[in-house]
């Protein structure tokens, strides 16, 4: 992997040492990492391997009691609001509100951000033509498909202009299609942009050969670096072989994500 950090020695995003858990059971144990700015890394795991509750920590949907999460240098748990305003979230579930239009959507959002109407109604369009969505602007989320929605989404997450984007999960129960469109947008923006994106999931296909990658396996920390590295560390031949072996490894600090 990278060094994790800028230019300036500041990383996108830093892990250190970070363990949680519910009751007895450890989703977490000490996992530490760091992403550089203007990269895309990808969060791989399989379900129950802490994906989950690593990123509720990062969106301090959980306090973070053992060890500390910073965006660019801004600790969560100490300064939650500047670490926060540096990021942008796609979470696994919906969360459009079906019965207002796709503007409503986001100029709603933009209104949460502090942004003005003729501002919000700027970068909106920008960003709609961006994820190819203009033409949808004044219809209802609720007839959109799952990916349009998503996009929609994406569109939301970036209307703060947030330095780094997280999604989990984001393209689950869409059709191959969608999912090949969803990846190449964000992609392109980690390109022209210079966002930086952590992107969570369990499908190996999800992977490119030029992505940086954190693997997760039973709340541990099984491995991190670019793809070549993995496959080189691991002895094998692809990162689907080295996802799979790493994943199969069992950790006797393991435990489970709540559902």
């Amino acid at each position: 992997m990278r060094t994790g950090r800028g230019a300036d020695g500041v990383a996108a995003l830093d892990v250190a040492a970070v363990s949680h858990s519910y009751g007895p059971k450890r989703a977490l144990n000490d996992v530490s990492f760091s992403i550089a700015p203007a990269t895309f890394t990808v969060l791989l795991g399989l379900n129950g391997a802490g994906k989950t509750t690593l990123f509720s920590l990062i969106t301090h949907l959980y306090d973070t009691r053992h060890g500390s999460i910073r965006i660019f240098g801004h600790e969560v748990g100490r300064s939650p609001g500047e670490a926060l305003r540096r990021l942008g979230i796609v979470f696994q579930a919906r969360t459009l509100d079906l019965d207002l239009t796709v503007y409503q959507n986001l100029s709603y959002h933009a209104s949460l951000h502090g942004l003005g109407s003729t501002e919000a109604r700027r970068r909106i369009d920008a960003l709609l033509a961006q994820v190819e969505m203009s033409d949808r602007l004044r219809d209802k989320a609720r007839s959109l498909s799952g990916g349009q929605m998503r996009r929609i989404e994406i569109a939301r997450a970036l209307l703060h202009r947030p330095p780094l984007l997280l999604l989990d999960e984001a393209t689950v129960g869409l059709d191959v299609q969608s999912r090949a469109g969803i990846l190449a947008s964000i992609r392109k923006l980690v390109e022209t942009e210079g966002i930086s994106v952590f992107w969570a999931t369990h499908l190996i296909d999800e992977v490119d050969d030029g992505d940086h990658v954190v693997v997760l396996s039973q709340g541990n920390l099984v491995a991190k670096g670019s793809v070549a590295e993995v496959v080189r560390t691991t002895g094998t031949k692809s990162i689907g072989e080295a996802f799979s072996k790493l994943s199969h490894k069992a950790p006797a600090a393991g435990a489970e994500e709540p559902s």
